[in-house]
């Protein structure tokens, strides 16, 4: 559940105690000593179906053992907001500039206690991959096989508004 075993306001240790919030019983992490709490709040994770020359570009991370293809995704940054983030996230992982976004929508990813805020963007300049990223793809809309997990419901959602029903295959199931 949580990585924290101490508090980081005082150094004491942490534990697990049940209260009554709201009318419900919700366990959390709690500093005996000083009452600090660790809410374990989701974390706001941004994402760009990129498309780039009339296509989407799909990108492999370098931390992925598997040949597996994905969005571009990272985390929001304080002081600004989804369309910047998502501007600057699409920025840093390939170099391109994006020069129009549209919310595809928010979505939960409880396995990572995120929540993914999902763009179609329209992208120029020419693709320099950071060291985050080992290659990328570029497919049709209609050839995208979505992702039972995460970013691939947006896909779904994307391609079923411009009039495609998306196909899901698990990635251990997925060739390319």
């Amino acid at each position: 559940m949580s990585e924290f075993k101490f508090c980081p306001l005082c150094s004491a240790s942490l534990s697990w105690v049940k209260r009554l919030e709201d009318e419900a019983q919700v366990t959390r992490l709690r500093c005996s000593s000083c009452a600090w709490t660790h809410w374990n709040n989701p974390t706001p994770v941004l994402a760009a179906i990129v498309q780039w020359k009339g296509k989407i570009l799909l990108a492999r991370n370098a931390a992925w053992s598997e040949r597996r293809f994905a969005l571009i995704a990272g985390f929001m940054e304080a002081n600004e907001s989804p369309q910047e983030g998502v501007a600057r996230e699409v920025f840093e992982e390939t170099q391109l500039e994006v020069r129009q976004w549209n919310l595809v929508g928010v979505y939960d990813f409880q396995k990572k206690n995120q929540i993914l805020i999902v763009y179609h963007v329209v992208a120029d300049g020419e693709v320099r991959l950071s060291k985050e990223l080992l290659e990328y793809q570029l497919y049709e809309p209609q050839d995208i096989i979505c992702w039972p997990t995460g970013t691939g419901y947006a896909v779904a959602d994307w391609q079923r508004s411009l009039g495609i029903e998306p196909v899901f295959k698990a990635w251990e199931d997925r060739i390319g």
